[in-house]
């Protein structure tokens, strides 16, 4: 079983490493038809997994180790930032609090489940990225897609900030910008576009982030890198700038007995 291990318990209400993400109806950058996507009440971590985060699960669950990972389930740079097997190694101070990267979707997978929660879907995602510091929805506000663009055109630092030092949006989620690409559970559900990984980097920056300086129309360019990114991925690549966070469903709603 991929990812076998302690299934936790999910917990009722909100956890405190979750906020409520409350649903709603919203009109997603990648599609082509501008339809609205309707978006269920979820929970989502507050900030992406960290490396101390990801130390601990490779600490429980062996199978994961940078050493003993199938290469069906992860590629050749899988953290290839940490110095051991086991963890970061000597840069840990520099980097425990850092989200953790160069982890594929079947390792991310593996490890929300093991805590009891799941990937976010795409829509759950957008929909949640859609908020500024002060608005849930910022999707017609220039100023909040140029954050993008900013980061876009930025060369990857060599050691990222700590989680908790990212931009904070308005439903109190770090990092939802800014910080770090993240998975998604259904990351292939809309291919826009067709490339091929041979003789290709995974290094790199997928994507000349120094284009969005002649964009013609801020919003469009923000869908096009988002969506062409995760399009050009697949289950077991790892990527020097490709982290995530987890999800749960959203508790019942409890009824007051008579």
């Amino acid at each position: 079983m991929l990812g076998a291990c302690s299934i936790a318990q999910a917990q009722k209400g909100t956890p405190a490493d979750m906020v409520h993400v409350k649903g709603g109806t919203f009109v997603p950058l990648y599609g082509s038809n501008n339809q609205a996507v309707t978006v269920q009440g979820f929970q989502l971590d507050k900030y992406p997994v960290t490396n101390a985060q990801y130390e601990a699960f490779v600490a429980k669950y062996p199978k994961w180790q940078k050493s003993e990972v199938k290469a069906l389930f992860a590629d050749a740079g899988y953290l290839k930032h940490w110095a051991s097997p086991l963890g970061v190694g000597p840069a840990a101070d520099k980097l425990k609090d850092s989200p953790v990267i160069n982890v594929s979707w079947f390792a991310a997978k593996a490890y929300c489940e093991c805590q009891g929660k799941r990937l976010p879907t795409v829509s759950e995602w957008e929909f949640a990225a859609l908020a500024s510091e002060t608005k849930k929805d910022a999707s017609s506000e220039p100023s909040f897609y140029q954050r993008s663009l900013d980061w876009y055109s930025q060369p990857n630092p060599k050691y990222l900030p700590p989680v908790q030092n990212s931009f904070k949006n308005y439903y109190g989620l770090f990092g939802m910008i800014g910080l770090v690409w993240e998975w998604t559970s259904d990351f292939n559900s809309a291919l826009i576009v067709g490339e091929s990984r041979q003789n290709a980097s995974m290094d790199r920056q997928l994507f000349c982030g120094a284009g969005s300086a002649g964009a013609s129309d801020v919003k469009n360019y923000v869908a096009f890198m988002r969506y062409a990114f995760r399009s050009s991925l697949k289950a077991n690549y790892t990527v020097a700038n490709l982290g995530f966070r987890c999800a749960q469903d959203a508790p019942a709603p409890t009824t007051a007995k008579k």
